[in-house]
């Protein structure tokens, strides 16, 4: 299951610096700490918190660009709240060639946001992921951490509707 995708049910603190510095610090000491402490950070507050870069930032003897840098370059990682349900369409090699591209077009109209938005309404943020691990059931999608295979456009918004 990806970070943050535990579902609806999953309620994540409010913002809280000093919190914020409690994990950073507890997690320094591991090795390559940068990614366990911004997992960490996520899992706690339900997303990378702007004011968290200077904390990890400060903890990790880093710069404030490098954190950033990380936060932007994993797709995992969300600087906004994401939406009551997350959705994850494999855009990997397997799933585009059947048919991931016309369950992305579907999802997107029908949710009015793309890859990395979350509908208006706040129920569902749409994300991309390169692989899902389920290429012989392609196209594949995860909704709220649960993976399905073979799904046509008509079928994710049976997946949804039900998730609701």
């Amino acid at each position: 299951m990806a970070e943050g995708d535990q579902g609806p049910a999953r309620q994540f603190s409010a913002w809280d610096p000093t919190r914020a510095e409690t994990i950073a610090t507890s997690l320094a000491k591991l090795p390559g700490a940068c990614l366990p402490i911004l997992h960490a950070l996520q899992e706690e507050f339900g997303d990378i918190h702007k004011d968290a870069i200077p904390i990890v930032a400060e903890v990790l003897n880093l710069s404030r660009a490098e954190i950033v840098g990380v936060v932007n370059f994993y797709h995992d990682f969300r600087q906004e709240p994401a939406g009551q349900h997350v959705v994850r369409v494999c855009r990997g090699e397997a799933c585009q060639s059947m048919g991931s591209d016309a369950l992305v077009e579907h999802l997107t109209t029908s949710l009015s946001a793309g890859i990395g938005e979350t509908s208006a309404d706040g129920a569902v943020s749409l994300a991309a992921a390169y692989c899902l691990g389920n290429c012989a059931l392609s196209p594949a999608l995860m909704v709220d951490g649960k993976l399905h295979g073979r799904v046509t456009p008509e079928r994710a918004t049976r997946l949804l509707a039900s998730s609701k």
